[in-house]
């Protein structure tokens, strides 16, 4: 009879070989889960497409608490006022009083926030394959953040709130700006004001045309663009300054879960895909194999096995 004790190290040695390369297994799963890779066009856009209408459906259909939506605002307000930074109101009539600077911040409002943050993802399509992924995650996740904002927090935006003369530039001037505003507001959940994606969209694209682009004007407008949606945001009365920070702190957390999965932030990827690296390929897929190069040995042993060709024997011819 064998030794048991032999039997059981070899046991344990089996088991632990087979642990190592179940995990070595798991980490080039996950490595190929986790690579930068070439993103496909019709995945992409009925992503995208399923994903702002799922983000739409949820955030109209956050039940509208419009009291506490009202009480929370005036909290806000009068918060912002012991800081001594209520200036949402003055800034709202300063604007209003010059009607083609409001107008086009009414529609400024009402596009760009869509077309730079559709033209931004279009361009690392196209541009930067490779860091268009984890840049999108970003986006992602900052605007599921903000729909448990919307849930926790409803928010009634200035120009809604009572007891206060801010202006509805939308109402006042008939232009097509905010959704909550006119003949659509009832298409659009009118109290989730907190936090506001129009700043954590910007933002995301600002910083992305900021650290990707290499024209200088481009890099400038990057840093531009987000400022002058804040000044949009507190000018029309949709927003008070402190639905922006509520956006800023939604894309850090996009932010932070990019680099959680990436191992580092987006910007820092590849421009290009890459083709996948020894660790990334599949276990069960084996690589060629080099042929040994053969030796002077095996090249004199093959020489004997071969025999020589004939030679032919020339005979001289008689007479």
């Amino acid at each position: 009879m064998g030794d048991p004790t032999v039997t059981t190290l070899e046991g344990q040695e089996e088991a632990v070989a087979h642990s190592v390369a179940d995990e070595a297994v798991g980490r080039r799963g996950l490595l190929r889960v986790r690579a930068p890779r070439r993103p496909r066009l019709w995945f992409e856009i009925m992503l995208i497409a399923v994903s702002y209408w799922t983000y739409s459906l949820i955030r109209n259909a956050v039940p509208e608490q419009r009291a506490e939506a009202l009480r929370n605002a005036d909290w806000i307000w009068q918060f912002e006022r012991q800081l001594g930074l209520a200036f949402e109101e003055s800034v709202n009539h300063a604007v209003n009083s010059v009607t083609w600077l409001i107008v086009g911040m009414n529609y400024y409002y009402a596009t760009l926030h869509f077309v730079v943050t559709l033209g931004v993802l279009v361009w690392l399509y196209r541009s930067h394959p490779g860091r268009y992924a984890a840049t999108r995650l970003v986006l992602f996740t900052t605007t599921g953040f903000a729909l448990v904002g919307y849930y926790l927090y409803p928010l009634a935006p200035p120009r809604l709130m009572n007891g206060q003369d801010f202006v509805d530039t939308v109402l006042v001037h008939q232009t097509w700006g905010s959704m909550a505003s006119g003949d659509l507001k009832n298409m659009s959940n009118q109290y989730a004001a907190m936090p506001s994606m129009h700043i954590g969209w910007s933002l995301w694209a600002g910083l992305t045309i900021f650290a990707v682009a290499t024209v200088p004007w481009a890099r400038v407008l990057g840093l531009v663009y987000p400022v002058a949606t804040l000044v949009v945001i507190v000018a029309t009365a949709n927003h008070f300054w402190l639905d922006a920070v509520g956006g800023v702190v939604c894309l850090a957390v996009g932010y932070g879960i990019a680099l959680l999965w990436y191992g580092r932030q987006p910007y820092a990827l590849p421009r290009q895909v890459a083709g996948p690296t020894r660790e990334e390929r599949a276990p069960d897929v084996p690589e060629a194999e080099e042929a040994p190069a053969p030796s002077a040995s095996s090249n004199s042993a093959d020489a004997r096995e071969v025999p020589a060709a004939p030679q032919r024997i020339r005979v001289p011819k008689q007479g």
